[in-house]
């Protein structure tokens, strides 16, 4: 976004307005106490003086809405539902802990391998990947495959030798691999992933263990399901190919029960090792709204359709209490700003010059409880200097839910503002001469 001009940014009221959507009847205490802040923070503004137009009802600091989290039993240690479209954590338990996360790790493989291989191009195996302990496709050293066979490996059957095979071929070896999807990980915005292996296997080294937050492997989940090529592979329901010399044949089935389980699902990858335990992540749309479960340590043998229960308990909680709604205040109108030190318009010296102001319609797209608030904090100037553009930014919009920011809007001038000079001035007295000249000639004869 333009950065506002210093001269404008300085000039900006540090009183802000916000206005609220309430969505359900407060309880009559609520509305009592919310009067009597009002009343106390008018006074208090009132004395200090100075508002300008936007901020005769500034908020109090943004919170979060104090409705306890269900409790759903779950059986993981560490668990999150998020809304796919803007990373909003709905529900979590130890949703922030780092832990093993098993052959969810794949869903970094495989996109990876989407964006940095070519589908077509051959992968040769080397004897390190094939080396790797079961769950395994069985390929040999010195064999070759496409590399969109592999990813249907990958991901539908989840080999670990497979996985090695793929991140040699993108990175050059599994350690520059990892490099890869660390920084990855980091431009996605997780806060505490470490990845060592392209394919999960428990490990650990001199920076950390291998392992996620349930919230990060949630993160990048919701980026993986915007890759159509992803989604087509992880919903495959069985897969058949050979080795490139032709001497070996394959078959892979899609493991992924959610699939089946519940109207919208669209993708998810399990995984198991010791360490981890059972580990799931699944994502699910329906309507408009687009759903991510992530589940760490949710069991361990015999207990592998636990992941299966709190998926489900999720994603009904997210479907029955979380709608879809779109926030933009579409009827809200602005007051000229005044600009300083700007040229007249009808040419009068003293006449005070002010620009009209126009912010983008933009449909700001929000899941949310019936419960929740919606607090729209508008920063204007109480005046700028001149000159002013046409389409110059002078405030924003933001647009918060609870304490998350989702949304901010550009506020533009409607129209320029010249800066008044001396030569204004000049041609000013040069008028009123001449018009008084005028005046003087043309008066009757006695």
């Amino acid at each position: 976004m333009e950065q506002l001009n210093s001269k404008n940014k300085a000039k900006f009221s540090k009183v802000r307005q916000s206005l609220r959507f309430p969505i359900t009847k407060f309880r009559k205490k609520k509305k009592y106490a919310s009067a009597l802040f009002g009343l106390v923070l008018s006074a208090a503004l009132i004395v200090s003086g100075g508002l300008d137009a936007f901020a005769e009802n500034a908020p109090s600091q943004a919170q979060e809405s104090q409705q306890e989290q269900p409790d759903f039993s779950l059986y993981a240690r560490s668990a999150v539902l998020m809304d796919a479209e803007n990373g909003r954590v709905l529900y979590e338990k130890n949703g922030y802990e780092h832990m093993p996360n098993a052959s969810t790790t794949k869903i970094m493989t495989c996109i990876l391998a989407l964006e940095q291989g070519d589908l077509e191009s051959e992968v040769n195996v080397s004897s390190y990947a094939a080396s790797m302990p079961q769950v395994r496709l069985g390929m040999s050293k010195g064999d070759s495959f496409l590399l969109k066979d592999l990813l249907h490996s990958l991901m539908l059957e989840s080999h670990n030798d497979s996985a090695v095979a793929i991140a040699e071929h993108i990175g050059g070896s599994v350690e520059e691999f990892a490099d890869k999807m660390n920084q990855k990980a980091k431009e996605l915005g997780c806060k505490d992933t470490y990845f060592i292996t392209p394919n999960g296997l428990d490990a650990s080294d001199d920076k950390g263990v291998h392992g996620t937050t349930a919230e990060d492997l949630a993160i990048i989940m919701s980026y993986c399901i915007q890759n159509e090529k992803f989604l087509e592979i992880t919903r495959t329901p069985s897969y058949q190919f050979t080795n490139l010399a032709g001497t070996k044949h394959y078959n892979c089935n899609n493991h992924n029960a959610f699939l089946q389980m519940m109207e919208g699902a669209l993708s998810g990858k399990t995984g198991f090792t010791g360490n981890a335990g059972y580990c799931y992540v699944g994502a699910l749309r329906r309507d408009d709204r687009t759903f991510i479960v992530a589940l760490l340590a949710c069991g361990w043998p015999n207990n592998k359709t636990y992941k299966w229960s709190d998926t489900r308990a999720l994603m009904n909680y997210g479907l029955e209490n979380y709608y879809c709604e779109d926030v933009y205040e579409y009827d809200r109108e602005f007051a000229p700003v005044k600009v300083e030190g700007a040229e007249p318009e009808n040419g009068r010296l003293y006449q005070e010059v002010t620009v009209p102001l126009k912010i983008k319609e933009e449909r700001i797209r929000v899941l949310k409880r019936t419960d929740e608030e919606i607090r729209t904090i508008y920063e204007i100037p109480q005046s700028v200097q001149a000159p002013v553009k046409e389409g110059q930014q002078l405030g924003r919009a933001t647009y918060y839910l609870g304490e998350r920011q989702i949304a901010e809007i550009p506020v533009y001038a409607a129209k320029a503002a010249k800066k008044l000079k001396p030569s204004w001035y000049k041609e000013y007295i040069l008028k009123l001469f001449f018009m008084e000249k005028e005046l003087y000639f043309e008066q009757p004869e006695t």
